[in-house]
């Protein structure tokens, strides 16, 4: 095929004839020829008078153009005219195709995937054995070539991986390779080490293509706290224009339900690779905050997960004494407060005051009696999971808690009086401290040899001292201990908070034991020393695609590999556990840098786009009778024979030639499918793009309203597909939306109109279609989807269908909501937290709303399929009891619509009481 550009020729050889148009247009100047003028005197007598016909001496010029250029719209035409045509791969030998397959891909995922299939199409057809291979899962022996047929079969399980291709096993790979093969090279567009060793490797085998995406590639840095701002950097790839992007906080709300909790705007400046951008949060909405993402970019790099970094504790400090004046360094919290400002956010105020803060450390620093309904707030407090610090001082020292019995506020009981130097209980010099024990959580902090103690108070000696001292003195004599009550801990330190007692205060071991206490958070990343020897239990990771996913099955991490930070096929990036506290794993780091990849001159990059192709033959040869047609017209005209019927017999030959189509069919179009949606009601379901999928819905709301117009008042017209980009959704009542694993995101206008729709008083029924197998589908593909498709969308607190809820008694009396599959939760809106229950009703008294979602994975559509005939379209369980499972589905739809259309009004009659109480008045 002869290609000028985006246009091709199937038989460009034809085109060879254009090369006669000159001598055409020379022939056809020629014709008729010119008369030759004779003078005669006679011809005056024949002055004024007019021939009925005329005839030109010469072929106008615009009249011979016309005839060229139709002349020349054959030739084109029968030449095979193609728009955008697909260039056909020459070689017939083996194609190996590498896949990057990284967090770098996701954002065009489909269009990659789009292209392999094109790719196998393409061998399949000419008969090419070919290998696929992902450079984030390279098989250890190396490329295996089959047919094309059986690759692209695998094309649906083909996902990005959320980490970078390991060199050093991709330089093994390519030791592997062996014999003549062509590549194709499905990049990512960074630069990463190894890649040039190879691209030379594959060079040795065969021709090598590399297949390329020109978007850029978006991604965050993990998110740092500094002077009261979470800062967030963005990188991209390439940065040649100035762009902008939203970051938004996700976390979940008061209720438990993840929702975005804060946006902020971030924009680069053209050449620009990196752009940074602060944002304030509370210290409440802060520490709700579970990860930054970049709306609409589907990527593991555009997601940064926090941990206890950006999670700063609320630490609320109490002094025994006011502070002596102009002695601040004596004062009993100023080393607490330069130790804790940097990582947590303090609080100030009595202990009543704080205590109604609920913060997550609470710092008595030398308080010896609490008031009796203040010891009992605290033990109330620490029983949920709080941590008291209690530092000596005189006041404790004098005082006579602790001494005769042990004090619920104290790990240990104490010694009347203290210890120091030159006291009744002196030392002759002040001690060091001793070297932690493997049991005490201070185990590996190196202790300084200019860190000493001159006074303490004593703990009493008894069978549980020594299980709950975690530091000591050199002597031996307890200078931490530590106990549980409840859910919470006590600590003490035997000196004060000041340098009085001890040098510790004045030291950086005094920082490092108190975020080993999780009293403060620390926000640089943990190194391999601090990890030697722990592991790390994975709460959470992240797929390729930046969604979130259960690491319940993964094994546990080693604490020298977490500290490499770097994210792999043994460690995916994610949320990890430890003692008391969780490290995030980011495919992103502070040091990682973005570089796109600059290929050898030699190769030849093609883009991913696949651009259909269009044959213009039709249309070109179409023109070229248009053509002819005008200049068979415009002889008539000239010779003076277009007159009377001969003219209305050429108008209508002209109007039939270039009738074109009406353009206002689309616009009646809309005009019908808005008038009927708001004369009748109407059922509609949201076109996913699966065919198969999209049919099933269809049908099964037209059985669904068949069942309707039987059984109720409601007469559904036809059931309506919409396209949630395109179609107005305020004409529906109930959207019905299967969710399958493939289908897109919606725009950013479609979530508006769905937003808008929901607080509107529509209804959206999800449908994942999965039978819910691992519990309100997280794990499924499309629980996935469903998860990526809501997290934009403003869905309220949800909870299984409770026993009351009004869809159990809208129209029939249900406990379960089958479709077909059966026995699992179907989620609705949360019932109100003071929804009560009024004596001798069933059920409580909620508000007037609907549920504006209902999500399962049932697949009603299924369950309600039928054809124009009533014939059911897909099976439901065995026998009888898959014929009672239907019905009950059916029963459920009902249930469903009636809700939609009268709200809870059945719940009204809890105010059947009230009101004929008032009517007996």
């Amino acid at each position: 095929m002869f290609s000028i550009g985006p246009l091709g020729f199937a038989a460009p050889w034809i085109l060879l004839g254009l090369i006669i148009l000159p001598l055409l247009w020379l022939l056809l100047r020629a014709v008729p020829p010119a008369p030759i003028r004779r003078r005669f005197p006679g011809v005056a007598l024949l002055l004024g008078l007019t021939d009925s016909d005329s005839q030109s001496a010469r072929t106008p010029w615009w009249l011979l153009l016309l005839r060229l250029l139709a002349i020349a719209g054959v030739i084109i035409g029968f030449a095979g005219p193609v728009l955008n045509p697909q260039v056909e791969r020459s070689g017939s030998g083996p194609l190996l195709v590498v896949v990057d397959g990284t967090w770098a891909d996701a954002r065009d995922w489909q269009r990659r995937v789009d292209r392999l299939d094109v790719v196998l199409s393409d061998a399949t057809q000419a008969g090419r054995p070919v290998a696929l291979v992902s450079l984030t899962d390279l098989p250890a022996e190396g490329p295996v070539f089959q047919a094309a047929d059986a690759i692209a079969a695998r094309l649906p399980a083909l996902k990005p991986a959320p980490f970078t291709p390991d060199p050093a096993a991709v330089a093994a790979f390519a030791d592997t390779l062996t014999g003549n093969f062509d590549s194709l090279w499905m990049s990512d567009g960074l630069a990463r080490d190894g890649r040039e060793d190879l691209l030379a490797a594959l060079e040795t085998h065969g021709n090598v293509t590399v297949f390329e995406s020109p978007r850029s590639i978006t991604t965050l840095r993990p998110a740092r706290f500094q002077d009261g701002d979470v800062v967030l950097r963005a990188a991209r790839v390439p940065a040649a224009t100035a762009a902008e992007a939203l970051i938004l906080a996700i976390g979940p709300d008061p209720s438990g339900v993840e929702r975005q909790l804060a946006s902020l705007p971030i924009s680069w400046d053209a050449g620009a690779a990196e752009a940074s951008a602060s944002l304030t949060l509370p210290p409440e909405l802060r520490n709700r905050v579970t990860r930054f993402e970049i709306a609409g970019v589907q990527s593991a790099g555009a997601v940064t997960l926090t941990d206890d970094a950006l999670q700063r504790r609320e630490v609320a400090l109490i002094a025994g004494g006011g502070d002596r004046e102009g002695l601040e360094l004596l004062s009993p919290l100023y080393y607490l407060n330069q130790a804790l400002v940097p990582t947590a956010d303090l609080i100030d105020g009595t202990l009543a005051d704080v205590l109604l803060a609920n913060p997550d450390v609470i710092v008595l620093a030398d308080v010896a009696v609490l008031t009796a309904p203040e010891q009992e707030a605290m033990l109330t407090w620490l029983d949920n999971g709080g941590l008291l610090l209690r530092f000596a001082g005189p006041r404790l020292a004098g005082s006579d808690i602790g001494r005769a019995e042990e004090d619920p506020l104290l790990p240990v009981r104490l010694r009347s009086g203290g210890r120091s130097i030159g006291g009744a209980m002196s030392w002759g010099e002040p001690k060091a401290l001793a070297p932690f024990a493997e049991t005490s959580p201070f185990f590996g902090l190196a202790v300084p040899d200019d860190v000493t103690v001159t006074a303490q108070v004593m703990a009493q000696p008894d069978p549980t001292l020594s299980d709950r001292v975690i530091a000591a003195l050199s002597d031996g004599t307890p200078l931490v201990t530590r106990k549980d009550v409840g859910a919470g801990q006590i600590v003490l330190f035997h000196v004060t908070a000041n340098a009085e007692w001890s040098s510790l205060p004045l030291s950086g071991l005094f920082v490092q034991m108190l975020e080993r206490l999780a009293v403060s958070t620390r926000p640089a990343a943990a190194n391999a020393a601090e990890l030697t020897g722990t592991t790390w239990m994975p709460e959470d990771v992240l797929d390729g695609f930046g969604v979130i996913l259960p690491a319940d099955t993964l094994p546990g991490i080693a604490g020298e590999r977490l500290a490499t930070g770097v994210p792999g096929a043994d460690m995916p990036p994610g949320l990890y556990a430890g003692d008391k506290r969780r490290i995030a794993v980011n495919v992103m780091t502070d040091e990682t840098e973005l570089a796109a990849m600059r290929w050898p001159a030699r190769i030849t990059i093609e883009g991913l786009a696949v651009t259909a192709q269009t044959l213009l033959k039709g249309w070109v040869l179409g023109v070229a009778l248009t053509l002819l047609v005008i200049d068979i017209l415009a002889s008539l005209l000239l010779s003076g024979r277009l007159t009377g019927p001969r003219a209305q017999a050429a108008a209508i030959i002209c109007a039939a030639a270039l009738m074109l189509p009406q353009t206002g069919q689309a616009q009646e179009t809309d005009d019908r499918f808005a008038l009927g949606s708001l004369t009748e009601v109407v059922l509609a379901h949201v076109i996913t793009g699966d065919a198969q999928v999209d049919d099933i819905a269809a049908a099964g709301l037209y059985g669904l309203s068949q069942t309707l117009y039987r059984r109720t008042s409601i007469e559904p017209a036809m059931p309506i597909g919409v396209n949630i980009e395109t179609d107005e959704l305020a004409f529906f009542p109930i959207l019905y939306w299967p969710i399958t694993a493939n289908q897109p995101l919606p725009s950013a206008e479609a979530y508006a109109k769905l937003n808008r729709y929901l607080r509107t008083g529509g209804m959206i029924l999800f449908d994942t279609r999965d039978a819910d197998l691992a519990g309100f589908g997280s794990t499924s593909p499309e629980g996935q989807r469903l998860r990526a498709i809501a997290r934009l969308l403003d869905i309220p607190p949800l909870e299984p269908i409770p026993p009351d809820h009004v869809l159990t008694r809208t129209f029939y009396l249900l406990q379960d909501f089958p479709g077909r599959y059966a026995g699992r939760d179907v989620w609705v809106e949360a019932a109100p937290p003071d929804a009560a229950q009024v004596e001798g009703m069933p059920f409580r008294d909620l508000n007037d709303g609907v549920t504006p979602v209902v999500i399962g994975g049932n697949d009603w559509a299924a369950a309600w399929a039928t054809d124009t005939n009533g014939n059911r379209l897909v099976p439901v369980g065995r026998g009888m009891a898959g014929e009672r499972q239907r019905e009950v589905a059916l029963r459920f739809g009902v249930n469903l619509i009636m809700h939609v259309l009268t709200g809870n009004y059945k719940s009204d009659q809890v105010h059947v009481p009230a009101l004929l109480d008032r009517l007996g008045q």
